[in-house]
């Protein structure tokens, strides 16, 4: 049976999303109630793998380099987006300019949405 993610918003109207019942898959008890799922679950698979990583390498940004193959300002814009997604709010690196955003994108280290965040957060 394939195992399906919790949606992080309402998909209809973007609203929080809570569970109403819980129950075990070995002994079959349910819980009832109002359950409030976590910042975690707004993660996408993209995200949720790096969080992994990030953990395995200890939160040691140039571990994550190596890891990852990817530059240090990728692992922060990462970071930041994760950061984002999970409700946390982040000051733009004011050491990050656009020509090292457009240079990290032309390597493929950023996708052109995160170079496009990068740069309309530093305004």
């Amino acid at each position: 049976m394939k195992k399906h993610s919790i949606p992080g918003d309402c998909p209809v109207c973007g609203g929080e999303l809570k569970i109403d019942s819980i129950s075990c898959t070995e002994c079959d008890m349910k819980m009832t109630g109002t359950f409030y799922i976590s910042g975690f679950s707004k993660l996408n698979e993209k995200q949720l793998n790096f969080v992994t990583s990030f953990i395995k390498c200890r939160g040691s940004i140039k571990e994550m380099e190596k890891e990852l193959g990817i530059s240090y300002p990728t692992v922060k814009s990462r970071l930041d987006d994760i950061a984002k997604a999970i409700g946390l709010a982040v000051e733009p690196d004011p050491e990050k300019g656009n020509a090292e955003v457009l240079e990290s994108l032309d390597k493929g280290e950023l996708s052109i949405e995160e170079a496009v965040n990068i740069i309309k957060n530093k305004r």
